[in-house]
This record gives C-alpha cells, structure tokens and sequence, in this order.
C-alpha cells in the first residue's frame, strides 16, 4: 500500500515513492570534523522521515578518506546526534567496512569496460575534463587497464600515478558525467583498516553502492549535490544494483556564518575562537553552550522540511523558536551591573537595620518552578543606566517593592550616576510610573558575583561567498562582558541551568565559580541599554547607541514614522528628556 503518512497541506516533509513501513533513510557524515548545524539539519530530516514513514534510519560513518578520518571526531557526533536526540535502528555503520565489494563491483566494471585506469597527471586531467577532450588512457585494452589497476592496488610508482574512471562520457553537459573518477591510491593509514589497502574509492564511488547494499530506499541529500544525481544513478545502472530514490532538499545556509569545515578549522588553530564548543560557532555542541533547546531547533528544521529553496536563513528565526521553548519554562532572577551599579539609601531607614527577607515565584505565570528567597535592605544598587535616564526627583517603581522617589542623585566625572537617595512611597500606583527598575540589595551575605559573556556574529558580511577567505571578514570584537551582583536566589544555580534575567535577557549558567552565564539571543535586533554591548558600542562613535541629547534632537511628535520606530523605552527616555530641557531656565 502506499503511504499512510499523515500529510498537510504545508508539509514539507513529504518522500516521493514511499512505501510505509518500509522507508529506510540515511545519515552517513564525515569524522572529520564536529557536525554543525547543516549537519543536524540532514540527522533531523532523516530521522524525521523515517519516524513519518513508520521506517528505519541507517547512521552510517562515512570513512573512506584516510587523511581526514579522526576516531576523536567519531566520538563528538555520537556525543552531538544524542544531544540531538537522534536515533538510528541500523548502525553505526562504517564505509571503509566494504572496501571490498568496492574493489570487487570496480574490477567488474573493468571487465565490462566501463571503467578505465588513466595516468594523465592531475592538472591535464582536470583541463580535458573540462574542455571535453577525451584522455589518452580512455581506449586502454582490457589487459592495460588490469595491469594499472594491479599497480594501483600495490602502489608502485607507476600505480601512484593512476586513477580508476568511469567510462560515461567526455563532453556531457552536466561535468559530472565527464568519466569521473572512482579510486585513488593512498597510502596512508586508515583509522580503522590501517595498512590493509592501498586505494579507496570516491565517496560517488561507494555511495551509491553502499545504500543499495544497505538497504536504503531513500538517500536524502543536499541539492549542491544535483550535478552528480545523474552520476549516482549511472553506477547502480551500470553495477545492475537495487536503485535508491534520490531526493534533494536545500543546503542549510546562515546568515555571518562559517560552515565550511576547512575555514572553521583554521578559526580554531588561528585562536580566533576558543574551541569547537565556542558560542560564536554553528556547531551543534556550541549552540547547546550558548542555549539553544533542541525543541527549537527540531521545530526550525521542521518548518524548512525537503524545501529545495537555496537561501541563508536568519539566525533571528531559530533563536524566536527558542524563545518560544524558554519563556514558559525558566526561572526569573535579578542582577545589577557591577561595573555600572548606584548605591541607593533608603531615606529615614536604620543603617544597620536587618535585612528583610520574602518570597515570591521564581516565575509569576509557572508555580511548577517554585519560589525563591529574596531581600529587602536599607542599601541596594540599581543599574547605572536606568539611573541615567531618569531626573531627580521622579517617581519609578522598584520591581517586588514598590514605588519611590528618586532624589539627590550624584554624578562621576563621567556624567555617570553612582549614588541617590530614595523615598519609598508605599501608597504608589504602579500604573503611574515610567520605569520599572531592577535592583539587588547592598550585602554580600545575600548577593552573588555574576560574569555575564555576551557573544556577536563572527563576520561582517550577511551572505558571505563560500569561496571568500575569511580573514579580512572576521569582525573586530565579537565577545562582551559585563561583572554583575546577582540576587542570593542565584547561588544554587548549575552548569547548564537556565533563566531569565529580568529586563535583561534570557541566560545560560556556563560554569560556577564564579558564577559565569552567556547571553542567549532572543532574535531581536535591538541593543538592550543594560548589558554590555551597549556599553561598547558607547566607545565606538559610529555605532554608538544615542544619548540622552541624541534622543531628544531626534524625538518627534507622536503619530509620525520617527516616533513609531522607537522602542517604547527610547519614547519615554526621549520624552523625559525633552520635558527636562523645557524645565530648564533660558541661560
């Protein structure tokens, strides 16, 4: 029966010639590197189908390069496709584990003529090719092609200079049907088969007859590989095979992005970044670092499915389905920048006065996450650059307390606020106030030390040319960090842990002593005023965010195109600012 899948009308995850129950797809990478998240893209595509289908999924290592095969790089994925959640009912299988129907379907080939050994050098080669020219080699006897053959498989230094192709065609339209060719000798050692072979075969060589060996009904592939479908077709015919359906759906492309394995390597040696785990990377183990649920990222593949439509998505689109995961699910807590902090005092309370101690939810929509404890003192610190956008005396809401004035404020050097006095107003109306304001308390017996690392794009271009080096794209400062005071609630926290960090952003606890969290983008484009970016964008003059002048010669009236695209925390600081310079007397 055909299948019985469950298909909708805006399904993108639909199999030409499925037969359910009988589906069985493939995910066959490469040690040679940590898989990305092009990479978890295919595993998820393939895992997905099958489940769809009621079929099986084959993980296969594909291991017949032996200069790029690294055992250490075969543990990662393991580690990253269970991190993924990807499963497999047939595996791990091993390419390099059929080295010899490879060699038995090539000598057939010989026998049949459609394969030939050459020995034009590569760079001939690669011309002839192109031009359309046929090589020397091609109308080799039966007889010549098995000597060279035999001297391929010894490597002597004649068979060094040979290569085994494929006898299709010479001047073909598609280039990958100009006889491609199918082994190489390489005498290096195989991390699995060592020494025993000499020569080993393309991956279009052992593709095609491993998944028809494998069982394979559906070899889901990138359409970079389109070209060569034609290719992969022409050897099961020619091999008289069990022929898989080849499907081909978009290569996963992203914004500021590396994906390439080569340039992505040369990153890590060049200590550009800090690892293979570095949040700046798309590799599946640095995107977990830096807080990407798998949820999200099974629902952002989702939606992409088998589409064919070659484009570089945006990393905002991933992170909203992260947000998405993250904002019913994690806890709330509270931080004050360190570096940028006012010391407050509570007008007419008792200096030494103790300090008071309540409980709130750690999520006010989620009781299931519990509460937590937290503390009221006479000394507390807002964050600098709430302080700076307000005016002495107005009246502002101290979030979890209530509202209060803020009066005598005093200034640095700096024409940055550090200290103010407050007047609590118990009887405030909440709705009344501008600004709601995070605050922790003055005592280091109830408060935690928080570094909070906040991570950008690694390159300056949007869509950046595959073939372009990378070294005049990387941009200058890509990792920011701010020193906080965090609430005593935070003390329990763990490695791997979590939360919202109120008006400030979504967080991951990256290591514990001391306390050190990464920013996890939330899609949005805008700088939020408190962390630490903003505070360089500051030093930078052409990207600097607007100052409090800045935004008053640039406030409009309500109702024009200005004033809409203003953020409503910009509309009111411009707002306060221009009813600040009406209230100034004329010099």
């Amino acid at each position: 029966s055909k299948a019985k899948a469950e298909e909708t009308v805006n399904d993108n995850l639909i199999l030409s010639n499925a037969e359910f129950g009988k589906v069985v797809t493939r995910f066959p990478p490469e040690a040679s590197g940590f898989i990305h998240i092009g990479h978890a893209k295919a595993a998820l595509v393939d895992r997905m189908l099958a489940d769809k289908y009621g079929g099986k999924m084959v993980f296969r290592f594909d291991d017949t390069n032996p200069d790029k095969e690294k055992h250490e790089f075969e543990e990662s994925i393991l580690e990253d496709l269970a991190v993924l959640g990807v499963t497999w009912e047939v595996g791990p299988t091993y390419s390099s584990d059929y080295m010899d129907i490879y060699i038995e379907k090539a000598e057939l080939m010989l026998k049949e003529g459609t394969a030939y050994c050459d020995t034009t050098d590569r760079e001939t080669m690669q011309k002839q090719r192109w031009d359309g020219i046929a090589s020397a080699c091609r109308e080799n006897s039966f007889d010549e092609n098995t000597r060279l053959w035999n001297e391929m498989r010894s490597a002597t230094d004649l068979g060094r200079t040979a290569c085994l192709r494929a006898k299709i065609s010479i001047d073909n339209p598609n280039k990958a049907m100009r006889d491609p060719v199918l082994f190489r000798v390489n005498t290096n050692p195989h991390a699995r088969q060592g020494r025993k072979y000499n020569i080993y075969p393309t991956y279009d060589f052992c593709c095609p007859i491993i998944d028809s060996v494998e069982g394979v009904t559906h070899a889901l592939r990138t359409n970079e590989y389109h070209d060569r479908n034609a290719q992969y077709d022409w050897i099961i015919d020619a091999l008289k095979m069990r022929k898989p359906n080849l499907e081909d759906f978009s290569r996963l492309n992203m914004e500021y992005a590396v994906m390439s394995k080569r340039k992505l390597t040369q990153l890590v040696n060049d200590k550009v970044v800090d690892g293979w785990d570095d949040p700046r990377f798309p590799t599946i183990r640095a995107l977990v670092r830096r807080g990407l649920k798998i949820e999200a990222l099974r629902e952002f593949v989702k939606v992409q499915g088998m589409s064919k439509a070659v484009n570089f998505m945006e990393w905002s689109k991933l992170w909203n389905f992260n947000v998405q995961v993250l904002d019913p699910s994690v806890p709330r807590f509270t931080v004050v920048s360190d570096d940028l902090k006012v010391t407050c005092t509570v007008v007419g309370a008792t200096t030494q006065a103790d300090a008071e101690e309540l409980k709130k939810a750690k999520h006010m929509k989620n009781a299931d996450l519990g509460e937590k404890t937290y503390y009221r003192h006479s000394s507390f610190f807002l964050d600098a650059e709430d302080v700076a956008l307000i005016k002495d005396g107005d009246e502002v809401t101290l979030m979890s307390w209530g509202n209060a004035f803020i009066k005598n404020i005093v200034k640095n050097d700096k024409d940055m606020p550090v200290s103010a006095d407050i007047e609590l107003n118990p009887t405030g109306d909440v709705r009344s106030t501008k600004y709601k304001l995070t605050w922790v308390p003055n005592l280091p017996s109830k408060t935690v030390p928080v570094v909070c690392n906040e991570y950008d794009h690694l390159l300056t271009k949007k869509k950046p040319d595959p073939e372009e080096p990378i070294d005049g794209l990387i941009a200058p400062v890509t990792k920011f960090t701010q020193n906080c005071v965090g609430e005593a609630a935070m003390h329990d926290l763990k490695q791997g842990d979590y939360m919202q960090l109120e008006r400030r952003g979504y967080y991951i606890v990256d290591s514990v002593n001391p306390l050190t969290l990464i920013a996890i983008p939330d899609g949005k484009d805008k700088v939020n005023h408190l962390c630490a970016k903003y505070q360089y964008l500051k030093t930078v003059p052409s990207a600097a965010p607007p100052t409090l002048a800045d935004k008053k010669a640039a406030a409009a009236p309500k109702g024009t195109k200005a004033d809409e695209n203003m953020s409503l925390e910009e509309k009111r600081a411009a707002k306060a600012a221009k009813k600040a310079a009406q209230a100034k007397p004329a010099a």
